[in-house]
């Protein structure tokens, strides 16, 4: 009786699964996200919110109040004020910013523009420049006195603008800031439409669109999910407020108040009033409207693509 030998190749080793080898690799590679995620983001929401819910006095120290900070909050005046003036500020700033974005993006992926690379760049370089440094670059350049365009009316005899004043100053600081991310939303809408395939352009030559048509029945409705992400960044960056009125507030300290802005009214209670407590109710509650935004963007664009 003969026996045939297996060969080696066709010899099933044992526990060789794709599934079971290397399975407990996984959590290895997310461990270092979910540490961070904890002690950079959850425990300083966590303490935050401990320490909304006690109050120091000068009588007995530092007790425990409960839900009296956040009542003390919602009927804050200087709160109720600089979320309102940040919401005015979102509903000029936002827009228009998006809307120069989508602009320089269509133009770029058009292909008819010259020296495309050098105006992408150009659209792009004031991102890379620090938040601070072009509140203090565009600080200089608004000043009444020795700013440049001061100087140009005066030598023109015509009374110089008052950039810096209660009336301008929130649309300055809106320029600030469209100058600072017009290039950061431009790239993100520019990398949407350059995954359009190229397949749907011939189609519609063929078909007899123009340049006009195929950019609003093919490129706009490809662009709605990045406008989507996009205008969230917008809503947190807006609600976030605070380097720009914060040193604008050195030049205009009669237009820009400590309560200016929610993030900057948080800010001064911590570190100049030292009401550490009231702060952090301040900041959750900061916190709290900017997850309420998000998530009306969402649901209204969700709305609108189901319907």
């Amino acid at each position: 009786m003969s026996t045939t030998a297996v060969p080696p190749a066709a010899r099933t080793p044992r526990n060789t699964h794709p599934r079971t080898r290397g399975s407990g690799a996984g959590p290895l590679f997310v461990a270092p996200f979910l540490v961070l995620f904890v002690l950079l983001f959850l425990a300083p929401l966590g303490y935050a919110a401990y320490l909304s819910l006690f109050q120091e006095r000068l009588v007995g120290g530092t007790v425990f109040v409960g839900l009296d900070n956040y009542v003390t909050a919602l009927k804050d005046p200087q709160l109720l004020h600089g979320v309102g003036r940040v919401a005015l500020f979102f509903v000029i700033q936002v827009p228009l910013m998006l809307l120069l974005a989508v602009l320089f993006a269509l133009a770029l992926d058009s292909g008819l523009l010259r020296l495309a690379r050098l105006i992408r760049l150009g659209v792009f370089v004031p991102y890379a420049v620090p938040s601070v440094v072009a509140a203090l670059m565009w600080g200089y350049l608004y000043g009444p006195d020795f700013g440049p365009f001061a100087q140009a009316s005066r030598h023109l005899h015509l009374p110089a603008p008052h950039f810096l004043s209660d009336g301008w100053m929130l649309g300055s600081l809106a320029n600030i800031v469209t100058w600072e991310f017009v290039g950061y939303n431009m790239i993100i809408l520019y990398a949407a439409l350059r995954t359009i395939p190229q397949e749907l352009y011939e189609a519609a030559a063929m078909d007899g669109a123009g340049p006009w048509r195929i950019a609003w029945s093919i490129k706009l409705p490809a662009l709605r999910p990045a406008l989507l992400l996009t205008l969230l960044f917008s809503v947190i960056g807006s609600f976030q407020l605070f380097n720009e009125p914060n040193l604008l507030m050195k030049i205009a300290p009669d237009v820009i108040t400590s309560s200016y802005t929610a993030n900057l009214y948080a800010y001064s209670l911590a570190f100049t009033g030292q009401q550490l407590n009231y702060a952090a109710t301040v900041s959750f509650l900061l916190g709290l409207l900017i997850v309420v935004a998000s998530y009306a963007v969402l649901l209204t664009a969700d709305r609108r693509r189901t319907s």
